[in-house]
Order: C-alpha cells, then sequence, then structure tokens
C-alpha cells in the first residue's frame, strides 16, 4: 500500500549554526515518503548554500530562495508549493526525532485525523562559562575556574497535557482550555494537519500582521474546519531555547499584550461557534495573561 505523502516546510533565516544539524534530522526519518520544503528567506549567512548541499543529493528535497519576509509569509509560500496529503513544519534550529513523521501519520491514517498534536522536548544547551580576567582567575580559590569552565550536561525537559487518544472536535477544544497559552497549542510544529483542509479553506494561513503567535492564528483557523483530532503521548520534537530567536530578542511585553489582544477575537469567535465560549470564557481571558513554557 502507498504511504501518503508528507510535505515537511522549514523556514530558513540565518541558521548556519543549526540547519545542518535539522535537515539531517528529517532526512532520517524511519518514514520515506517525504516532500522537505526548504525556504530560504534572504539568510546573509551560509544557510542557503548549505540547502543547496543537501538538495543535491536528496531528491526529496526542494530548495526555494526567497527575499526576506518574515517567517509567517515564508511558511505561507510553503504552503501554496507543498503537495503533500499532510503537512508537519519544522523550526530550522530544531529537530525531529527518528520516528516522527511515522509515529504522526500512523496515528492520522488509523483514526482519520484532521489533526494529530504531540508532545515535544524542551532543548536547553548550556551556558557559555563566564569569561574571566586574569585578575579574576588570580583572586579566585584554586580549582574554582576549572568548575566554571567545566560543561554542563543539556537539559532535556518533555512537554504537553493531552492524554493519547482519539478526540472530536469539542474534547479537543476543551482539554486544551487547561493551558490556552501553551507553545504545545499554539506552535505548528508539533502537529500533523491534512493539507486537503488547507487547499480547501483559504483562510487558513499564517497571519502576516502579526509580529509574533502567527502560527497560533493558523491553528485557531484550522480548528474551525477541522473535525477528528488525535493527541499522541510521545515527544516527537526537539524545540531548541535559542537565545538568538525572535522569541529572545525581539519581543516586548508591549508587543505581546498587543498581539494577544488581536488574537483573542479569534479564539473568543472559535468557541462561540462550538457553542464552548461561556463555559470557557474565564480560561479564554487568561489567555491574555498567561505565561507560556518557554
Amino acid at each position: 500500500m502507498e504511504q501518503p505523502l508528507v510535505s515537511i516546510i522549514v523556514p530558513i533565516y540565518n541558521a548556519q549554526k543549526h540547519i545542518a544539524r535539522c535537515v539531517e534530522s528529517i532526512r532520517r526519518q524511519s518514514y520515506p515518503a517525504l516532500e522537505i520544503l526548504l525556504l530560504n528567506d534572504g539568510s546573509q549567512d551560509v544557510s542557503y548554500e548549505v540547502c543547496q548541499m543537501y538538495a543535491g543529493i536528496d531528491k526529496r528535497i526542494v530548495l526555494i530562495d526567497k527575499a526576506n519576509s518574515g517567517v509567517a509569509a515564508t511558511r505561507n509560500l510553503g504552503l501554496r508549493y507543498a503537495s503533500g496529503d499532510y503537512l508537519q513544519f519544522v523550526d530550522a534550529d530544531d529537530t525531529l526525532e527518528p520516528d516522527a513523521t511515522r509515529l504522526l501519520v500512523e496515528k492520522a491514517t488509523a483514526h482519520q485525523a484532521d489533526l494529530v498534536i504531540a508532545h515535544y522536548n524542551r532543548v536547553t544547551p548550556p551556558a557559555d562559562p563566564p569569561e574571566l580576567s586574569r585578575l579574576a582567575k588570580d583572586l579566585l580559590p584554586d580549582g574554582t575556574v576549572e568548575r566554571l569552565s567545566t560543561p554542563r550536561p543539556t537539559k532535556i525537559k518533555a512537554f504537553g497535557f493531552l492524554p493519547e487518544g482519539f478526540m472530536d472536535k469539542t474534547q479537543f477544544a476543551q482539554g486544551l482550555m487547561q493551558e490556552p497559552a501553551s507553545f504545545y497549542y499554539g506552535v505548528m510544529w508539533n502537529k500533523l494537519y491534512r493539507a486537503a483542509l488547507v487547499r480547501e479553506h483559504t483562510d487558513v494561513i499564517c497571519s502576516e500582521e502579526l509580529n509574533w503567535s502567527e502560527d497560533l492564528y493558523f491553528n485557531l483557523s484550522f480548528i474551525r474546519y477541522a473535525e477528528r483530532f488525535y493527541s499522541l503521548a510521545v515527544p516527537v520534537y526537539n524545540y531548541l531555547q535559542n537565545p538568538e530567536s525572535i522569541c529572545h530578542t525581539k519581543l516586548n511585553p508591549i508587543n505581546v499584550l498587543t498581539t494577544r489582544a488581536s488574537l483573542f477575537a479569534y479564539y473568543k469567535q472559535l468557541y462561540e461557534s462550538l457553542g464552548l465560549y461561556e463555559e470557557n470564557k474565564v480560561q479564554i481571558f487568561k489567555y491574555l495573561v498567561s505565561i507560556a513554557e518557554s
């Protein structure tokens, strides 16, 4: 039996430190029926050249070079190019577990799920050791410099709160109210989407007006049309706590509150359409002030 094709969309911007590790984790998936869309968003480092090398050795890779326009517009372009039965998203500084796509597809096909959501790992690399002056080194007790210079282990913590199993739309929407501001809910990279729903509904896109949480906008739009859901209680994605990412460099409390206020209307509209707004009103309002797990 022919396997469904999965289009994996990877937006790339100045990711030379991580892109090889990312692409290798995708190429080495135990599920082979992949279309790997690498979208270079005007990188000014050697990210594009690395992707060119990979495109030359793996026929499943489609490399698209474009002027810089941001992650939302880049993902939307990837959606237009994607020809797969399912859609998966990976950020250029992250990696997939070896069986990630296989597990997601198996659950999607077994349960005719429009969306599969999975647990993920947050990976926190050790901080660089402090740079000490000669005077500081001379003043510190014996052995202190060596202890400070000893590499610390990478920390890995799993996140996710829905239990394993199939859910209808009402069960899924109610379950997500446990943590309305969670990465687990809002991001695109721990999910598998039925591509036909995106192609049938042109309003299921990443918002290019938002400079943050454009993926939550996509998810809220997609859920309006999806009917069948599955929660996979296995971490399939490794999210790197990257201090150079937009979440750590370009956001401030004003940006966060402004964006959340814009998205709140979409949240409210979705739950009103499901007849679930009144019973979840307090939790939906918590979205405005809750802290995500990153």
